[in-house]
């Protein structure tokens, strides 16, 4: 099973011998791909909706997988587990907010994971800070392009850390201090982000009045002094 770049650093970041559910699991292609990499012996494909989840069979089906190994379910985020039934989630292509819902919804299940791995669409930051606020602290981020597209991967651990501020936040405090090559440019993509709010608030004296103007006119000027280094 062969993945593209983004569902590839997904799974680099899944723990070895971990028992994973794969959240959103469109085709099942990362939970097919964690067995045949010898990443997980386990693992529970999950989808909302039933075009996904008949897909994700026929997948598994079609690379005689057993349903002991992965199995494909229908249901709505962690509803399709068990507590303690799995110790990893990895959830890509959707919002960080919604992540964040998801991972509130069925709080017995929640508790007893002790691995997160999180491609946000969108909402990175928001994703960020509800880990830390919720005793999660991320140990490992990565970037990949995919598409033209850079997209951020978080991994995130069990235990309360001290929050990273909010700069941080947005940029991905692993990114920051591990340098990887598209760091450059997804800084550039957030600063270009702020500029286009800052744009639109200097339109009008009553948001420029806002506190909140002077917070992003704050962060367009960090992201400017982070493109130094």
């Amino acid at each position: 099973m062969h993945l593209d770049d983004r569902l590839q650093a997904l799974a680099d970041f899944v723990p070895v011998k971990s028992r994973v559910a794969d959240i959103g699991t469109d085709h099942g292609y990362l939970a097919v791909a964690l067995i045949k990499q010898g990443k997980s012996d386990f693992v529970v494909a999950g989808d909302l909706n039933r075009g996904p989840y008949e897909a994700a069979k026929r997948t598994v089906h079609e690379h005689a997988i057993s349903e002991d190994v992965v199995s494909v379910r229908i249901g709505d985020g962690l509803a399709v587990l068990q507590p303690g039934e799995v110790d990893t989630v990895c959830i890509a292509g959707m919002g960080g907010i919604l992540m964040n819902t998801i991972l509130e919804a069925q709080p017995e299940v929640t508790e007893q994971l002790t691995t997160l791995v999180l491609q946000p669409m969108n909402g990175a930051p928001e994703l960020r800070e509800w880990l830390y606020d919720h005793a999660w602290h991320i140990v490992d981020e990565n970037l990949v392009i995919d598409d033209g597209r850079i997209y951020e991967i978080i991994k995130a651990e069990k235990g309360v850390r001290k929050k990273p501020s909010g700069l941080d936040l947005l940029v991905g405090p692993k990114l920051w201090k591990k340098k990887p090559p598209l760091l450059r440019h997804h800084i550039e993509a957030l600063l270009f982000q702020q500029r286009r709010i800052l744009s639109g608030m200097e339109k009008s004296e009553r948001a420029k009045g806002d506190r909140r103007y002077g917070v992003i006119k704050r962060r367009v000027k960090a992201l400017e002094e982070r493109l130094k280094w």
